[in-house]
């Protein structure tokens, strides 16, 4: 069976949940001697596609940064897409998966079929966070009404589907994903200077990952203990509102900033007293399996894929509420037998999610398209 995959999400992400998930894919694929992949792809600064040893690309000026170098990976793009429609419309293969929801492929298809993964339902559920000429929910519609199938990766993401899109339940399979630090736990650590006493916020800070609500509501918390630390990871510096937000919050001394690699995070989620996460809506929250992986005790919002990933191995509160927020964290960094509890639940919750189960399940409904 040969599948083709496509340049999109290897062409905006260098590092990113879907690019990973596309990787651990592939990587799975290469020692299966039932499934051949090629991934139509020129050029690419992608962290993850070094881990795969059967592809041949092409990266441009990956660690240097300059004026205009944005401008000229976005000409990149259009030449991946030409190798792409080359590609596809060669029709030297079984399946064809494209890794975002671009439809530009719709017309060289010949008829071949074509699966979706949908990893989430955010432009739907919040148009406001996205710029106006943004196409995904209109392409997202387009390719989830002419894919043969449809991936989920959760069972939430899969009701706001049918909800959001009026997609027949029998045309959508739920696929979770799988630990993302599963060659990586076993890392040393580094000497990388962090504070003694800290509670982790990692990823993206606009909008629905409601960073702002989770600010508001630790400042009491932070003033009451001398020795305690928010620490973000990932996400981009802070902006010039966000410090001064920090500052008048008075806790600008109290949070700091590290652009992180897997490795660096993983250390963070090691030295953690907890795990944060207070997102209003995840399609799947592969954050919360990274904390699993490390040990880290975790405390989660109570809303969308969470407490399906989560289970029993978290502490949950109200994402829309401060005071909620507030006592859950002090439940959790102040007890260190829950801390215990929740290492061990999440140590044996993360066994359940590989990717070599995704690519199984993933395998199966390829086989079953064909």
């Amino acid at each position: 069976m040969k599948v083709l995959y496509d340049h999109q999400i290897f062409s905006i992400q260098i590092y990113g949940g879907i690019s990973r998930y596309f990787v651990e894919l592939m990587k799975n694929y290469e020692s299966d001697d039932e499934i051949e992949y090629k991934l139509s792809l020129e050029y690419s600064n992608n962290y993850y596609l070094k881990e795969l040893n059967h592809l041949s690309y092409n990266t441009f000026f990956e660690n240097y940064s300059f004026k205009g170098k944005y401008r000229l990976l976005n000409l990149l793009n259009i030449l991946n897409n030409k190798v792409s429609k080359k590609y596809i419309s060669k029709g030297d293969y079984d399946i064809f998966h494209p890794t975002y929801y671009n439809p530009y492929f719709l017309n060289y298809l010949n008829n071949k079929p074509f699966v979706l993964t949908i990893h989430d339902m955010i432009h739907e559920i919040y148009p406001e966070v996205f710029s106006s000429k943004d196409r995904t929910r209109e392409w997202k519609r387009l390719l989830a009404r002419k894919a043969a199938k449809i991936i989920a990766v959760s069972e939430n993401t899969k009701k706001d589907i049918i909800k959001f899109l009026n997609i027949t339940e029998c045309k959508i399979e739920v696929v979770y994903h799988g630990n993302p630090f599963d060659i990586y736990s076993s890392h040393n650590n580094l000497n990388t200077i962090l504070p003694k006493k800290y509670v982790l916020f990692v990823g993206s800070r606009r909008g629905y990952k409601n960073f702002n609500l989770f600010i508001e509501a630790i400042p009491t918390l932070l003033a009451e203990d001398s020795e305690l630390y928010i620490v973000c990871a990932g996400g981009g510096k802070f902006t010039k509102l966000e410090i001064e937000k920090f500052k008048n919050l008075n806790i600008i001394n109290k949070i700091f900033y590290y652009l992180v690699n897997d490795t660096l995070l993983i250390n963070l989620h090691k030295k953690a007293l907890a795990f944060v996460f207070p997102s209003l809506y995840e399609g799947f929250g592969i954050p919360v399996l990274e904390a699993f992986a490390c040990k880290c005790p975790v405390i989660v919002g109570n809303t969308s894929s969470l407490p399906e990933v989560a289970g029993d191995a978290a502490v949950y509160f109200d994402p829309t509420d401060k005071s909620s927020m507030l006592n859950s964290i002090q439940k959790v960094i102040y007890n260190d037998e829950l801390k215990k509890q929740l290492i061990n639940k999440g140590t044996e919750r993360v066994k359940e999610f590989t990717w070599g189960k995704t690519a199984d399940k993933t395998k199966k409904i390829y086989e079953e398209v064909i």
